[in-house]
């Protein structure tokens, strides 16, 4: 008989339901059995966040660094201007709409235990180095790399980056569903299970919206630059989209995405060159993601979300997600690091993160790539209007 495998988001979600149930159902020994997995899991994840930021980080931006061009560099920053445009819309929608959906309350560390139970034994694991070590030491390197002509230093990082992604392939992932089930029983037991998930549903539902007046709004950008209607623009793009939505994956939506630009009348070796280039730097729908649903965490515990402390960690998310295209399972294992060293989120906070996130992964790649098509026509926009003047001189 054919085996039937189940997705990360199709195990992330048995896990929750499989938490909610049997958090007031299971036998204190069992319960402190999840517990004590729990608590090692967490060890483990804190551990690795910095050698994930290191191994994923520092090969992408080598990677980048060392493509010359002033087309690249113009495709770079109109993609950063719209992942940040996209971070900033998602944290203003949010600070207007979650305060009236969202009750401040407790820690989720505190939510997610569960109650007068304690693991058998834990280990500590400390991590080499703290988050903001490893991100600046990762962008240095990476910034180094990209501009050494030796090629053996580089090997290295490639080789440290497979071991990274075997370690999130081979364990994180597996085990993230069990450590999630964990982190739902322990609601459940603690009785804060349903107010966590009907917040979850209305976040779900401020993000999509997000993520749809995004598009209208690039595509609108697009429209007026190139004087076309920005509707019938993104409505090419649909194939795309609904790609994106089926696959989760921009890499694996690049031909659909590519095809469909073409048809949008961008020149082919304009379309060539940005469309696998954006599904790599072009990150909106991540972005306007992570950013709500960090968001949403910081009210739900009573903590400060002052718009400084988000601008500082959206243009740092822009960056950092580079490497997301790298990492199974989203951009959410890049951003790991961010989310602990500028908002301070703990281990508690970030796998309720990566299962929210999870939940809405395809939308968001769908929102990335679909995206792409606008700032294409963008750059074919620009380099005709670059090559007409060079005619004309001449």
């Amino acid at each position: 008989m054919k085996k039937i495998r189940l997705g990360l988001l199709s195990r992330i979600i048995i896990a929750i339901l499989s938490g909610v149930i049997s958090g007031n159902l299971l036998s204190a020994p069992v319960v402190r059995t999840v517990v004590t997995f729990n608590a090692l899991f967490s060890e483990f994840l804190g551990f690795s966040i910095p050698l994930i930021i290191i191994g994923l980080v520092t090969v992408a931006i080598a990677d980048i660094g060392n493509k010359a061009g002033k087309l690249l560099l113009i495709t770079v920053s109109i993609a950063y201007a719209a992942t940040l445009l996209s971070g900033f819309i998602s944290y203003f929608t949010g600070a207007a709409l979650f305060p009236s959906m969202i009750d401040p309350g407790a820690s989720l560390s505190e939510v997610t235990n569960a109650e007068g139970i304690s693991p058998y034994f834990n280990v500590a694991i400390p991590p080499l180095m703290n988050v903001m070590t490893a991100l600046v030491f990762a962008f240095t390197l990476g910034l180094g790399l990209a501009n050494l002509n030796s090629v053996s230093l580089k090997d290295v990082a490639r080789d440290f980056r497979d071991i990274i992604i075997r370690v999130i392939e081979k364990v994180i992932i597996p085990l993230l569903p069990v450590y999630i089930f964990g982190i739902f029983m322990g609601m459940a037991h603690s009785g804060q299970v349903y107010s966590v998930l009907l917040v979850f549903i209305r976040i779900i539902c401020v993000i999509f919206g997000i993520h749809l007046f995004v598009l209208l709004l690039q595509f609108s950008i697009a429209g007026i630059i190139t004087r076309r209607n920005p509707v019938r623009l993104l409505i090419r793009m649909l194939p795309a989209y609904l790609t994106a939505l089926g696959t989760q994956s921009s890499a694996a939506t690049i031909p659909v995405t590519l095809e469909q630009t073409i048809r949008n009348n961008v020149s082919p070796q304009i379309a060539g060159f940005i469309i696998p280039l954006c599904a790599t730097i072009h990150l909106s729908g991540s972005t306007l993601k992570i950013t709500a649903c960090a968001l949403a965490l910081m009210i739900m515990q009573g903590m400060s979300y002052d718009f400084p402390l988000f601008a500082g960690f959206i243009c740092l998310l822009g960056i950092t997600m580079v490497a997301a295209p790298g990492v199974p399972g989203g951009a959410i294992m890049a951003s790991l690091g961010v989310l602990q060293s500028v908002l301070g989120f703990d281990e508690s906070a970030q796998a309720l993160m990566i299962a929210l996130y999870i939940a809405m992964d395809s939308f968001g790649t769908a929102c990335n790539v679909t995206g792409d098509g606008a700032i294409a026509l963008i750059i074919d926009k620009i380099t005709k209007k670059e090559s007409s003047h060079v005619e004309q001189k001449i």
